[in-house]
């Protein structure tokens, strides 16, 4: 599975938000100010390309539909970013953002309850 860039990212949430879309929608989503249609067509070609997304064709308008899901895309990855950036440790992981004081004592005892427990945030 390719790395998304964050123009690619951007767009992909949206998919996975509206489902079923076509450019204009996703373009309603962001700020049109910013992302000319033109800019925002090439990027889901690109989607399509990296097999993100499929579509189908209703009259002229091009429809695109989410290949993976959002979940999928997340567990591969983090489970690239751990291994690459923490030799396939989560611990090591987690012990980072200990150190960067991004994650605070009470984050760490839930996140060890959820362990405990088998759940999912």
């Amino acid at each position: 599975m390719q790395k998304l860039s964050p123009q690619e990212e951007q767009a992909m949430k949206i998919i996975w938000q509206l489902g079923e879309t076509h450019i204009r929608a996703i373009l309603d989503e962001l700020d049109e100010a910013q992302t000319p249609y033109t800019t925002l067509a090439s990027t889901i070609k690109n989607l399509e390309k990296k097999q993100y997304v499929s579509s189908r064709k209703i009259g002229n308008v091009s429809v695109y539909k989410p290949l993976i899901s959002e979940a999928e895309y997340k567990a591969a990855f983090m489970q690239g970013f751990v291994q690459d950036y923490f030799d396939n440790s989560y611990k090591q992981m987690v012990n980072f953002f200990v150190e960067q004081q991004t994650l605070s004592p009470k984050e760490l005892k839930e996140i060890i309850s959820l362990i405990e427990k088998g759940k999912k945030a």
